[in-house]
């Protein structure tokens, strides 16, 4: 009652059966396999994304931080040179008040010489008048 296949025809049988089943499974765990992958680089670029943005934000503090000390830098060079531009246009006023007291007491001796001469030349003229009169 028991029949009993032979083993050759058994393995010719299981075979094919065992194989189809073998690539059903492959493929099948392959795709998996695949689609935990790309989830796993996925998740890779994401925290190296986020790193990124980390070192960004980290330089763009760095670089903010920088350019304020640079302003104030710069403040104070500003300051400085408006300090020595006070500084000068003191200096020239001081020379225009001097330059300015030169040229008063310039025209004081020109105006005196002025009247001298016209002076000299009124007396010169009288006494020519006087001399050609009297003779």
């Amino acid at each position: 009652m028991e029949e009993k296949i032979p083993k050759e025809e058994l393995i010719k049988v299981i075979k094919p059966l065992i194989a189809e089943q073998l690539s059903e499974f492959i493929r099948e765990y392959e795709l998996k396999a695949k689609e935990i992958s790309l989830i796993e680089r996925i998740i890779r670029v994401e925290e190296e994304l986020k790193a990124q943005r980390e070192i960004i934000a980290s330089l763009q503090r760095e670089m903010n931080a920088r350019f304020e000390a640079l302003q104030r830098e710069m403040d104070k060079r500003f300051e400085a040179v408006e300090k020595r531009f006070e500084a000068v246009d003191k200096r020239f006023e001081s020379l225009q008040r001097e330059m300015d007291k030169r040229f008063e007491a310039v025209e004081k001796r020109l105006s005196f010489l002025q009247w001298l001469m016209a002076g000299g030349f009124t007396f010169v003229s009288i006494l020519i008048t006087l001399i050609n009169f009297l003779k």
